[in-house]
């Protein structure tokens, strides 16, 4: 008879196929499901299956029956409805103490609705924030498990040894009960679309007003990747720009169309920091950029309709790319805090006790995100876990002082070339609204109390006031 899997993996996409690689490659044994036979067949007749521990499975009884008890299963299937039908289907073969592990991009409030309901029957339930993509799953994602500690004891040994390494540390951590995992997984997808959006403009900034070739522009990404701008986006940035169409011979970014797309982890991530009081201008702006990048027959009209600025001619070139440089990396600090501020409200909200230096350790390495300077936000919240924003840390705070004439610079040189720039506008004004004492708020308040007697605090005194604004 041949040996129980040690894991089963439900769903054979390329991400699914990547991590029971990666399962197999670590020494663990895997049982394999996919609902087309013909995949599964395919899978583990393929040159990188062969020889390794991989048990085909054709249904979901011959699944459960195939995994060591209590047994685990990784459901690598879309977020929605199908997790909730893959459930159904599970529940009459499984018993209490079996543990189902989502690997998707889940919205955590399925998932807290998920390990409620599981756990009254006795299934433990991990909603697991899974992030690298096909790359990091086959060869070490970053792993944000959420569910019951208890529970993780079954699987966190495979976890941590498929997880990417950085300096012998393995980046995976169990991040609080129940959604926990899928709500950090989710602000790291509104951070990426943050980065990404902070670089499409410096991208642009580069062609447009320093009217730079694609090969210059690659080297200058490249540069960067050397010194704190070192991170995964940039890197791949530099190597996007260096590529040329084989068809065209023309830069292969440009024979792109402007359209980007997105799955919703940006805007579920807005939407959070919304329910929870806090705020994510940057995030939400990276968002709003996509969505109208998509409105391309609109834009293409408005082209020959509305005017701007004419470009500005005898730019200092290497005035421009110096600033540049600075500028983004401010922002993207801002981004961060943003990120890890909607992080702690929402915390506070459902009881999680998130450890954010954790946090961004295990984003170090594996996921799409990781960067140098994570090691500094790490550092950060060793130094103080209880800081309220990251830029009130030290090392970030003297950052942001010594980016601020560049930074500044940039986003002028934006308004003035008529260039959109959100992300970085964005950003800079969170860190002019965050560190200001005083703000324009009291107008408002008097604004509400006006036409909606919404009443008013005064500086002066306690309690609430209302006035009869028209004596």
């Amino acid at each position: 008879m041949e040996p129980q899997a040690d894991i089963g993996l439900i769903g054979l996409a390329v991400m699914g196929q990547n991590l029971a690689l990666n399962i197999a490659d670590n020494g663990h044994r895997v049982a394999v499901f996919n609902r087309s036979a013909e995949r599964t067949r395919a899978f583990v007749d393929s040159p990188e299956a062969k020889g390794r521990p991989i048990i085909p499975t054709y249904d979901l009884a011959e699944l459960v029956k195939a995994i060591k008890k209590p047994r685990a299963i990784i459901m690598m299937v879309k977020a929605g409805d199908p997790v909730d039908q893959q459930i159904d289907q599970l529940l009459p073969l499984i018993e209490p103490g079996d543990i189902l592990v989502d690997g998707g991009n889940a919205l955590y409030q399925d998932t807290i609705r998920r390990e409620s309901a599981l756990r009254q029957q006795g299934i433990r339930f991990i909603g697991t924030g899974i992030s690298g993509g096909e790359e990091g799953a086959r060869n070490g994602p970053s792993i944000m498990a959420g569910g019951e500690a208890d529970a993780l004891g079954r699987v966190a040994q495979i976890f941590e040894a498929i997880a990417a390494k950085v300096d012998d540390e393995s980046c995976y951590a169990h991040i609080g009960s129940d959604g926990a995992g899928h709500f950090v997984k989710m602000m790291h997808n509104g951070i990426e679309y943050a980065d990404m959006q902070l670089i499409a403009e410096a991208y642009a900034l580069l062609k447009g007003p320093a009217a730079l070739s694609h090969l210059e522009m690659r080297d200058i990404f490249a540069s960067w990747n050397k010194g704190e701008l070192d991170s995964y986006l940039i890197e791949i940035t530099a190597d996007i720009l260096g590529k040329n169409d084989p068809e065209t011979g023309r830069p292969m970014v440009e024979v792109i169309l402007d359209r980007a797309g997105q799955k919703g982890t940006g805007g579920w991530a807005v939407r959070a920091a919304l329910d929870y009081g806090s705020t994510a201008p940057t995030i939400a702006a990276a968002v709003e950029a996509r969505t109208l990048s998509s409105m391309k027959t609109e834009r293409v009209t408005a082209a020959t309709r509305l005017g701007g600025p004419d470009p500005s001619q005898g730019l200092d070139h290497r005035t421009v790319i110096d600033q540049l440089e600075l500028a983004l990396l401010a922002s993207k600090v801002c981004a961060y805090a943003q990120g890890f501020a909607v992080m702690d409200a929402a915390a506070a909200e459902h009881g999680w006790t998130l450890n954010k230096a954790e946090i961004a350790s295990i984003w170090r390495g594996g996921c799409i995100i990781r960067a140098r300077f994570l090691r500094h936000i790490r550092a950060a919240y060793q130094r103080d876990p209880k800081l309220p924003n990251l830029m009130l840390d030290p090392y970030f705070a003297e950052l942001l002082e010594r980016a601020q004439p560049a930074w500044r610079n940039i986003v002028t040189l934006g308004l003035q070339q008529g260039l959109p720039l959100p992300a970085f506008s964005s950003a800079l004004a969170y860190y002019d609204g965050y560190r200001s004492a005083t703000l324009p708020a009291n107008l408002i308040q008097a604004q509400r109390d006006y036409f909606g007697a919404h009443t008013y605090e005064r500086i002066d005194q306690e309690g609430t006031f209302h006035t009869d604004w028209s004596e």
